[in-house]
C-alpha cells in the first residue's frame, strides 16, 4: 500500500508528461492515423487520469501493466518508415517516462517499480515478451528486477515442458549483446545472468542445443578465462597513451587475433617489411650483434624509424603479421624441399635460424618499449604478438587441414617463452604478467579448438622451463590456476576418445605423453595435484582408471605415508586423518540448479522436504542418452559437499569420523538412498565419486572409506556390494601407482570379518574370477588370504 505522498509524488512527476503524451497522439493521428499505436497511446492517458482520480496501489499497478503490455505490444507494431522514425521514439518515451516516474524514490520507489514490471514481464504471452529491442528498453532505464529475471529465464530454458527456442534465442542475444560485444557495459553482467548463463551451459550438453549457442559460450568463457589478467596490470595502448580501446592486455590480445586477418595493407609495406625482416636476421646472426643482439637492436630501431614502422600502433601491429607469416612461409617451404634431399636435422636448423632471430626481435622490442618502470606497455605489446600468433596460426590451420605445419608457430612461443623468462631483473618484473598471456594464448590454441597443434601444445605445456615458472618460481602460488586450466583443457580434448576406448595411434602418443606430465606432476609438484584433484576427476572419464589414480595417488612432500601393510594399522590414530585438506574448488556452488542445492541444504539441516530423497534422482540425470544419462559434474559436487558436512557435523559434536558417528544421519540417508535408488550407472558414477576421495591421510580419505565400507555392510543386495567391490579393484589392478585410502579401504573390506567378503557369491562365481581376487589380496596383505578366509568359515 502507498500513502498520499507516492501518490503526490507521482503526479508532479508526470504533469510534464500529460501534455507530451496530447502532442504524440496528434502527430500520429496527423502522419499515422491508422496506427495500432494510437488506441495504445489512449490507453496509457486514460491509465494517468485515473491513478490521478484514485491514488492507491491498484491504480498504479495497473498503470505499470498498461505501460509494458503496450511497449511489448507496441514494438511490433512501430513504424518502419525513416519519416516516422521520431514517432517511434515518442511513443516508447511517453511510457518509459511514466515508468522511471513510478521507479523514482519520491514515487513508488524502484523496489516496487521493478519486481512489478519484471513479474508483468515475465507472465506476458512468449511472443511479445521475447523482444531484445523491449529487453534492451527495460535493461538500459535500470527498469528490470535482475534477479527475478535471472531466475525466470533460467527457469524457463530448463522447463522440459517449454519446447520452444524462442526463450533461448532472446537469452543469446542478450548475452551477445551485453557481455561479448559490450563487456564493459554498466548495466548488465555476468554476475547479473549467474543462473541462466549456467543453464545455457548444461544446454550446450545436450543434443537439443540452438544452432551458435555452444560457439557463444565458448566465446565468452574465452573471455571470462582471460579478464583476470587485466585487473592485475590495467590497461592503456601500446604507445601508452590512454584511450577508451584499450581496457587492458586481453583486448590486445583479442585485438591481435582479429587483425592476423586483415590484409589491406598500406602500399610497399610488405617490401619494406621483407627487407627489415631479412637485414635483421643477419644483423642477429652478425658477430657484430652485441651480446644479446644488443647493438644489432639499436641500429635496427632505427632502420625501422626510418621507415616509418614505429609511427603508430597499426603499423607495428602490421608488420609483426607479416614478419611472422613471412616466417612461417620460410619454414614451410624448406619443410617441404626436405623430400628433396636436405636432412631433417638440417632443415629445422636452417628454419630455427630465421625463427630464433625473430624472436630475439619481439623480446627485445617488448623489454625496451615504455618507461623501464611502467610495465602495461611491455605486456600489451606482447598480448598483441600473442594475439597475432594465434590469429595467424588458426586462418592456417582453417586453410590447410590435414597439410599444416605446427613446427613454425611451437618454436616462436616456445623460444619466446624462454627468452622472456631469462633471469633479468626487467623481466621477472612482469613475470606474472608474462605468465598470464602465455596461458591466455595456450588456453584459445587447445587443442580441442587446435586439434593440429596438440603435439606442439602438448611440449610447450610440459617443457620443464614452462612448468617451474608455473609451479615453482612464480611466488604464492600464482602460476597454479593457470596451469590447472591448461591441463584441465588437455584433460577435456581426450575425454571423448578415452570415454569411448577409441585410441588411434596419434591419440595413443598423446594419451602417453599426457600420462608422462603426469608422473612429472606427481614427483616433483604433488601438493599441485593434491589440490586440484577435485577438478581434474571431473573432467576425467570414468573409465581413465590410470589416469586419475596417478592424480589421487598424489600427497605433500613433508607428510610420510603410513604402510597401508602394517598389520593391525590404526587409521583413526593417525594424527593426519582429522586434517581437512585444501581443494581449490567451490564445491557448493556447482550443485545445480539453486532450487536443489537450498532442499539439499534444508534436508541436511532437518530432514525436509520428505520428498527430497525420492526427487534426488531426478536433479542428477540429464538424458536418456546410454552411458550419458547422469550429470557427473552434479554426482561428485554432491557426494563431496555432503561429505564434507557430515564431516563439519561430526567435529561439531567433539567426535571423529568411524563406522557408529557416521551412521543414522541425514548425510547418510542421502549416500544409502543413492546406492539403493540409482540404477547401475548412476551407482557406479555415485560409488567413483566416493572413490575419488580416498587419497592420502586426511578426514576426507578416512570418512568416505568410512561411508564406502558402511555402503557394503548395510547394502540390501549383493549387487550393490558387487559394485563396490568392482570401483575398488578396477583401480588396484591397473599399474601403481595407488591411492594411500584406496589400498587401506580394500585391505578392511577384505580383511575385517564382519563384512564377510569372502563368502559373497561374486567372489567365487568363476575360477578366473577366484584366482584374481586372491591374486590382488596377496598383494594387498601380509598374511596369506586362505587364514583370513579360514577365519571367516
Amino acid at each position: 500500500t502507498f500513502g498520499s505522498e507516492e501518490a503526490t509524488a507521482f503526479l508532479v512527476l508526470t504533469e510534464r508528461i500529460s501534455a507530451e503524451l496530447e502532442h504524440t497522439i496528434q502527430a500520429f493521428t496527423t502522419l499515422a492515423p491508422t496506427s495500432p499505436l494510437i488506441p495504445m497511446l489512449h490507453s496509457l492517458r486514460e491509465g494517468l487520469l485515473l491513478t490521478r482520480t484514485n491514488r492507491d496501489a491498484h491504480a498504479a499497478q495497473m498503470l505499470l501493466r498498461k505501460c509494458v503490455e503496450n511497449l511489448m505490444e507496441g514494438a511490433r507494431e512501430l513504424p518502419s518508415e525513416p519519416e516516422l522514425n521520431q514517432l517511434a521514439l515518442r511513443f516508447r518515451d511517453c511510457h518509459l517516462i511514466v515508468l522511471k516516474a513510478m521507479a523514482d524514490h519520491r514515487s513508488y520507489g524502484m523496489i516496487w517499480t521493478s519486481k512489478n514490471l519484471t513479474k508483468c514481464w515475465a507472465e506476458a504471452r512468449d511472443e511479445i515478451k521475447y523482444n531484445l529491442d523491449v529487453g534492451d528498453w527495460f535493461i538500459r532505464s535500470n527498469l528490470f528486477n535482475l534477479q527475478l529475471l535471472d531466475e525466470h529465464l533460467a527457469r524457463t530454458l530448463e522447463d522440459p515442458r517449454v519446447h520452444s527456442y524462442i526463450p533461448s534465442i532472446f537469452v543469446m542475444q542478450l548475452v551477445q549483446v551485453y557481455l561479448i560485444d559490450d563487456p564493459s557495459n554498466s548495466v548488465l553482467s555476468e554476475t547479473d545472468l549467474q543462473l541462466t548463463l549456467e543453464a545455457l551451459v548444461r544446454i550446450c550438453h545436450s543434443r537439443q542445443a540452438p544452432d551458435g549457442l555452444v560457439s557463444l559460450i565458448e566465446a565468452l568463457r574465452m573471455k571470462h578465462d582471460l579478464l583476470s589478467s587485466e585487473r592485475l596490470t590495467g590497461g592503456n595502448s601500446l604507445s601508452g597513451s590512454n584511450t577508451p580501446l584499450s581496457a587492458g592486455p586481453s583486448l590486445h590480445f583479442h585485438s591481435g587475433v582479429t587483425q592476423a586477418r586483415d590484409f589491406q595493407d598500406p602500399p610497399a609495406l610488405q617490401e619494406k617489411t621483407e627487407v627489415l625482416l631479412r637485414e635483421w636476421i643477419q644483423m642477429y646472426h652478425s658477430p657484430t650483434a652485441g651480446q644479446g643482439s644488443a647493438s644489432a637492436f639499436q641500429h635496427f630501431v632505427k632502420q625501422m624509424n626510418l621507415h616509418g614502422i614505429l609511427k603508430t600502433d597499426d603499423l607495428i601491429t602490421r608488420f609483426f603479421r607479416i614478419c611472422i607469416s613471412m616466417c612461417r612461409d620460410l619454414c614451410v617451404r624448406s619443410i617441404l624441399e626436405q623430400g628433396q634431399g636436405p636432412s631433417p636435422t638440417y632443415v629445422r636448423s636452417k628454419c630455427f635460424q630465421n625463427l630464433d632471430a625473430f624472436v630475439r626481435l619481439i623480446a627485445l622490442l617488448v623489454k625496451h618499449s615504455g618507461e623501464a618502470t611502467n610495465p602495461t606497455t611491455k605486456i600489451n605489446l606482447l598480448n598483441k604478438v600473442l594475439g597475432l600468433v594465434c590469429g595467424i596460426m588458426i586462418h592456417d590451420i582453417e586453410s590447410n587441414g590435414t597439410e599444416f605445419q605446427q613446427l613454425p608457430y611451437h618454436r616462436i612461443l616456445i623460444m619466446l617463452f624462454l627468452e622472456l623468462n631469462a633471469p633479468e631483473a626487467i623481466l621477472e618484473s612482469i613475470n606474472l604478467p608474462v605468465l598470464m598471456a602465455f596461458t591466455q594464448t595456450l588456453h584459445l590454441l587447445r587443442p580441442s579448438k587446435c586439434p593440429g597443434f596438440a603435439y606442439a601444445w602438448l611440449e610447450i605445456v610440459s617443457h620443464r622451463v614452462f612448468i617451474g615458472r608455473m609451479l615453482a618460481i612464480t611466488p604464492q602460488q600464482k602460476g597454479w590456476s593457470m596451469y590447472s586450466m591448461l591441463l584441465a583443457d588437455l584433460f577435456t580434448f581426450l575425454a571423448p576418445f578415452l570415454r569411448n576406448a577409441e585410441l588411434a595411434k596419434p591419440l595413443t602418443m598423446l594419451y602417453k605423453g599426457t600420462l608422462r606430465v603426469l608422473l612429472v606432476l606427481l614427483h616433483d609438484f604433488p601438493e599441485f595435484l593434491c589440490e586440484y584433484h577435485y577438478g581434474f576427476c571431473d573432467v576425467i572419464p570414468p573409465n581413465c582408471i590410470q589416469m586419475r589414480n596417478l592424480i589421487l595417488s598424489a600427497f605433500p612432500r613433508n607428510m610420510r605415508l603410513p604402510d597401508p601393510f602394517t598389520p593391525n594399522l590404526k587409521v583413526d590414530m593417525l594424527p593426519e586423518i582429522t586434517v581437512s585438506p585444501k581443494i581449490h574448488t567451490t564445491v557448493a556452488s556447482l550443485i545445480q540448479p539453486p532450487e536443489f542445492k537450498k532442499n539439499l541444504d534444508s534436508y541436511l539441516k532437518n530432514r525436509t522436504p520428505v520428498t527430497f530423497l525420492s526427487d534426488m534422482r531426478t536433479y542428477l540425470q540429464v538424458s536418456n542418452e546410454p552411458g550419458m544419462h547422469y550429470n557427473m559434474s552434479v554426482m561428485n559436487s554432491l557426494v563431496l559437499y555432503v561429505g564434507m558436512q557430515a564431516i563439519a557435523q561430526i567435529n561439531s559434536k567433539g567426535l571423529t569420523p568411524s563406522m557408529s558417528t557416521i551412521a543414522h544421519s541425514a548425510h547418510m540417508d542421502i549416500f544409502q538412498n543413492l546406492g539403493v535408488d540409482l540404477d547401475t550407472e548412476g551407482r557406479y558414477l555415485f560409488l567413483n565419486a566416493i572413490a575419488n576421495q580416498l587419497r592420502y591421510p586426511n578426514s576426507h580419505t578416512h570418512y568416505f572409506s568410512c561411508t564406502l565400507l558402511h555402503l557394503f555392510a548395510e547394502a540390501n543386495t549383493e549387487a550393490i556390494q558387487e559394485q563396490i567391490t568392482r570401483v575398488l579393484l578396477e583401480r588396484l589392478i591397473v599399474n601403481r601407482p595407488h591411492p594411500w585410502g584406496l589400498l587401506i579401504t580394500f585391505i578392511e573390506l577384505i580383511k575385517n570379518p564382519s563384512f564377510k567378503f569372502w563368502s559373497h557369491e561374486f567372489v567365487k562365481c568363476a575360477p578366473e574370477i577366484e584366482k584374481l581376487f586372491e591374486s590382488v589380496a596377496r598383494s594387498c596383505m601380509v598374511q596369506k588370504v586362505s587364514t583370513t578366509r579360514d577365519g571367516e568359515a
